[in-house]
């Protein structure tokens, strides 16, 4: 898979509401939004600035590692 992504997001629910993302194969990229959807976007904007940064400073981008996999 392109080191580019698609990258698997994970999506958590918080007791005071709303949602927290995080992106397992991007340490440290990390956003939250009151709904879903705008945790979703949100979490996009934090994907395409956390490999902006990584490309202007010319450090390789993370290796895609989580494979999503159904149960038999």
């Amino acid at each position: 898979m392109n080191a580019e992504g698609p990258f698997e997001v994970v999506l958590e629910p918080q007791p005071e509401g709303g949602y927290t993302v995080y992106v397992p194969d991007l340490p440290g990229c990390i956003s939250e939004g009151q709904t879903e959807k705008e945790a979703l976007v949100m979490i996009q904007d934090a994907m395409g600035g956390y490999l902006a940064s990584r490309r202007e400073h010319g450090w390789p981008v993370p290796e895609v590692l989580h494979r999503y996999v159904m149960p038999t």
